[in-house]
């Protein structure tokens, strides 16, 4: 069976036309929030955002208070790189069964307990690590818990896809969104808190970090008790009885072939990547000296938890609300100058902050304004990742691509910030990143220029 004829059995999940629906009521539009469907989605975007910060901001912190030096932090961004190749077993993912689990749970379920329960485990090695006396098993702990959260973000991202109908995609990927920054700040100020409640109670500062680890690495039960109690896709039950002929094998290369040959046919599919990959990459290179520069500049912990995360969680869901005006009020590529533009300008916030010094109101200031603008471009842009995968056959492998790529400007391209941050100092080097956004903002009126955006079509967000 060819991989045409395989995947002609799965049906299309795209919309079919039809007339125009009446607009839902207020009523109705809060109400499919309260779907059991939404719900899962919900909780599993909470178990989704959890781990990113325990190998990125929060473990900073950690090595920083310990004294780790500055340029090993920067390049500490490096352990991110699962996130990054996560295209690369996204088709694993799709294709194979995990032992037991896909028997007892289904196809996607069976692989959210699986991710999770290594998860857990890569969590709790860290914990037991040492950053002071042994980076390299703190590098190597730190890329296990990456590894093991970018697979999660795989099939929470099919599960989502294939699990919800199309009048619940919306609100899905919106309960999605907010309950990921919600586990987010909890790995991040919640992290902190519990750290510096284990210190007042008397634990030495080593022993505080381990089981604040540990504490954040009993929270990812909340997505695998989601994952048990939630059911299979209907989707990917009929996608399971169209490959079930297919050996292992054959399932893995028609899944990988047929996304990444769809793709690169595409007229300036290259370029496209490249701003896939630059487009977030001013917000990267200063967010991964955020957190050193807050706590060099002689804040304390629960001041960034309270402000840096508090109030910018807070600026973070106003600009997910802004990005979606903007994206709905102007078209795809207009939308895009505006988020490139402002989130790459409030990097001047923290140069400001630089110059003030210590100073509560100037830091929410700071924060307020970059995770509002930054909120406002990742609203934007993944709009526009979505309209690039517009084969219903290969979404999933093909958004795993494309995350992937976004994150090289968060792994590799900003490994080196630390270096450049204690050359330059930090008000120049927040206005060095500014500067950086300048390449995507060209690739940008380039795809402009060759009518890359009108082949998109219209995009709905």
């Amino acid at each position: 069976m060819t991989a045409p004829d395989a995947a002609s059995e799965i049906p299309a999940a795209a919309p079919s036309p039809g007339a125009a629906k009446p607009a839902p009521t207020w009523r109705e539009s809060m109400a499919v929030y309260l779907q059991p469907r939404v719900l899962v989605v919900l909780f599993l975007g909470f178990s989704s955002g959890l781990p990113l910060a325990l190998s990125g901001s929060t473990l900073q912190i950690w090595m920083r208070e310990l004294g780790v030096d500055l340029g090993t932090i920067g390049l500490f961004a490096l352990v991110g790189t699962p996130y990054t190749l996560k295209f690369l077993w996204a088709p694993l993912v799709d294709a194979l069964h995990v032992p037991l689990l896909t028997r007892a749970f289904g196809r996607r379920r069976g692989w959210l307990v699986f991710a999770q329960l290594l998860l857990i485990g890569a969590i709790l090695l860290l914990a037991l690590t040492d950053p002071a006396h042994a980076p390299f098993m703190v590098a190597l702990a730190a890329l296990l818990v990456a590894a093991m959260s970018a697979t999660q973000d795989i099939v929470v991202d099919a599960f989502r896809v294939e699990s919800l109908p199309e009048s619940e995609q919306a609100a899905g990927m919106a309960a999605y969104v907010a309950a990921y920054r919600i586990g987010m700040l909890v790995s991040t100020a919640g992290a902190l808190v519990v750290v510096s409640a284990f210190e007042t109670s008397g634990l030495s500062r080593p022993s505080s970090w381990m089981w604040g680890y540990v504490a954040m690495a009993g929270l990812v039960l909340i997505g695998t008790i989601t994952a048990l109690a939630a059911t299979e896709p209907a989707q990917s039950q009929q996608a399971e009885a169209a490959m079930g002929a297919d050996t292992a094998l054959t399932r893995v290369m028609h899944a990988a072939a047929g996304a990444f040959v769809e793709f690169l046919g595409r007229r300036d599919a290259l370029t496209a990547l490249a701003f896939v990959v630059l487009f977030k990459f001013t917000d990267a290179f200063s967010g991964t000296m955020t957190a050193p520069f807050v706590i060099d500049l002689g804040f304390s912990k629960v001041d960034y938890a309270a402000i840096v995360k508090g109030v910018g969680l807070a600026a973070t869901l106003a600009g997910g609300f802004a990005g979606g005006f903007v994206a709905r009020r102007y078209s795809l590529a207009t939308s895009l100058w505006i988020g490139g533009v402002v989130q790459a300008m409030a990097n001047l916030s923290f140069s400001w902050l630089a110059i003030v010094g210590v100073n509560q109101w100037a830091l929410a200031l700071a924060i307020s304004a970059e995770n509002f603008t930054s909120a406002v471009g990742t609203v934007i842009f993944v709009a526009y990742l979505s309209a690039l995968c517009q084969n219903p056959l290969h979404t999933a492998t093909q958004y795993a691509l494309l995350t992937a790529l976004a994150a090289v400007g968060r792994t590799y391209l900003s490994s080196g910030a630390g270096y450049v941050a204690k050359a330059t100092g930090w008000p120049l080097f927040f206005v060095i990143c500014v500067l950086v956004a300048i390449p995507s903002l060209v690739l940008l009126a380039w795809l402009q220029r060759r009518g890359h955006f009108d082949q998109l079509g219209p995009v709905k967000v």
